[in-house]
């Protein structure tokens, strides 16, 4: 499971605007073997982190690319997942690492789509001519979409803009931030304890219509939360990007250490994107 709220603006008016703010959290079993986001690639123009689970190594949740190329996957929440399904997480990386634009890449996708559970996936690219971000969801629409205008959005474990109780609590908090001036690392820290509220957001009967069948009612009431805590799973990274009018990009995760919920590291990674 995972949560992301983005404020997309491909020509916004004033210098100091951002093209793109974006804070999303990965959830997942604390002991799932993973690499925290560093720079990887043939030149070294790719940053994400890395999944690192035996069979689904090299996958990711979430990467952005030196030349502009960002990509994002959240899962569907689904009462019985396929355990031979292709694994999720390739479908960043690939996106990252391959020469097709947004749209024909989740063409593509969406070609393949019966191959994995259920899915959503952002792809994006923020060039110098034109900023695009497009959508697909398996459970969805058989074609993706095209994010045509400016606006704020949320994704859950639902469809784009599926109005879930956290998420659309989550969003009001997202919106309250990004509505301010403030100066980056401000609005990078207020946006992380965005992502940390645990409030939960039950109940919440199209989130538990969805996850029927697959979840016990404490693990429903658990994932009701924009930040989730259970025993054994979780929320284990933060991740909040800035790409401003000039092209620089921000790049801040904070992540989970050794299983524990009291232990974070916080990194940061600052770039101009290239053309």
């Amino acid at each position: 499971m995972c949560i992301i709220f983005f404020k997309f603006d491909p020509r916004p008016v004033s210098k100091n605007a951002y093209r793109l703010i974006l804070a999303a959290n990965r959830d997942e079993l604390y002991n799932r073997p993973s690499k925290a986001a560093d720079f990887w690639g043939s030149s070294k123009e790719i940053l994400s982190g890395l999944d690192l689970e035996e069979g689904k190594e090299g996958g990711s949740w979430l990467g952005i690319t030196k030349r502009g190329k960002l990509a994002a996957l959240t899962n569907y929440l689904e009462g019985r997942p396929n355990p031979d399904a292709q694994g999720r997480g390739f479908l960043v990386s690939n996106f990252l690492t391959d020469n097709l634009d947004s749209f024909s890449y989740m063409r593509k996708v969406a070609s393949e789509g019966h191959l994995y559970n259920g899915f959503n996936l952002l792809t994006a690219e923020f060039r110098a001519s034109e900023d695009t971000v497009c959508y697909y969801g398996n459970k969805g629409s058989p074609e993706p979409i095209r994010l045509k205008a400016a606006g704020i959005y949320g994704l859950s474990n639902s469809l784009l803009e599926t109005p879930w109780r956290k998420l659309q609590h989550g969003k009001q908090r997202f919106i309250s931030v990004v509505d301010k001036t403030l100066p980056p690392e401000g609005l990078v820290q207020e946006l992380l304890t965005v992502l940390n509220d645990e409030e939960l957001n039950s109940p919440d009967s199209m989130q538990e219509g969805q996850g029927v069948g697959a979840y016990s009612k404490a693990m429903l009431q658990a994932l009701s939360a924009v930040c989730v805590r259970s025993p054994c799973y979780g929320t284990r990274t933060n991740t909040v990007i800035l790409i401003d009018s000039e092209g620089n990009v921000s790049f801040t995760e904070r992540t989970m250490l050794n299983c524990d919920v009291t232990q974070w590291s916080t990194k940061s990674f600052q770039f101009k994107l290239q053309e």
